[in-house]
């Protein structure tokens, strides 16, 4: 795919290399729908296949990053095998090529965080996060298991007693506390937040290519050694999205109230 391919990613490439990429449903709080679920997972091959990209910087048009995924593709997905299989392809996609991709990739934090905006929040190689911004990962909430990106990362970020603490009960995190456990690299005041996501990444743009770029990929052999933990997790998500916890979870989030969940009655 071309730059122009993409529906709900803006694009702006700097001279020195550094690649902007603004992901742009501002109306949505920059939500995944089906369409930008999927494009966020091929970014990151059309990122490698340029070779003017040195450093990939994302970060969310308007007040959010990404609050999570539509409700309409969760609903799609709920008792859909078809749709739950593609879904899982297309978040497979997205974790491996990120990982994958040798460029290094900042994320700047500027709001909400949520399922598949936080993969890409919390898998960029630099995260930055505003003070104000909020993240959770939110699965255990709508009713399915935190399979997204969770299981692969959040224990080498954070240790495991956080991880299960924040996967089990989907609590929300400023970007305070994210950076006091070490689930972010760094917290910083939301006026000061860009400016520092372009030092970095102009930081790395401007290093040695393969220094930088190989470093990437010997670190992230942490991460793929952890792959069948990941593949484990997110077809257990899928199945998930196969009983009724899943649609009282959407209920609950579209009326603003606590869910009532099948299995808890």
């Amino acid at each position: 795919m071309n730059y122009g391919d993409y529906q709900h990613l803006v694009f702006d490439l700097r001279p020195d290399g550094v690649l902007l990429i603004t992901i742009n449903r501002p109306e949505a709080m920059n939500a995944a729908n089906a369409r930008l679920h999927w494009e966020l997972g091929q970014v990151w091959l059309t990122v490698d296949a340029d070779p003017r990209a040195r450093v990939a910087l994302v970060t969310g048009a308007g007040r959010a990053f990404s609050a999570g995924g539509d409700l309409d593709m969760v609903e799609e997905m709920a008792g859909n095998p078809t749709a739950a299989a593609r879904a899982m392809r297309e978040a497979s996609d997205l974790v491996y090529n990120m990982i994958n991709l040798d460029k290094p990739i900042v994320s700047a934090i500027n709001g909400a965080a949520v399922g598949a905006g936080l993969v890409v929040a919390l898998l960029a190689d630099v995260s930055i996060m505003s003070e104000t911004a909020r993240i959770t990962d939110g699965h255990t909430r709508l009713g399915v298991v935190a399979g997204d990106h969770a299981a692969i990362v959040w224990p080498l970020l954070c240790g495991m007693a956080r991880a299960k603490y924040y996967l089990l009960t989907s609590d929300f995190l400023d970007g305070r506390e994210a950076e006091r456990i070490g689930l972010v690299s760094r917290c910083v005041p939301p006026d000061k937040l860009m400016e520092t996501a372009w030092e970095v990444a102009g930081k790395l743009a401007q290093g040695s290519q393969p220094a930088v770029r190989w470093t990437k990929r010997a670190l992230n052999n942490w991460l793929r050694q952890a792959g069948p933990i990941f593949d484990q997790s997110l077809a257990l998500e899928m199945l998930s999205f196969m009983n009724e916890d899943v649609r009282e979870g959407v209920r609950a989030i579209r009326e603003k109230r606590a869910p009532e969940f099948p299995s808890a009655r």
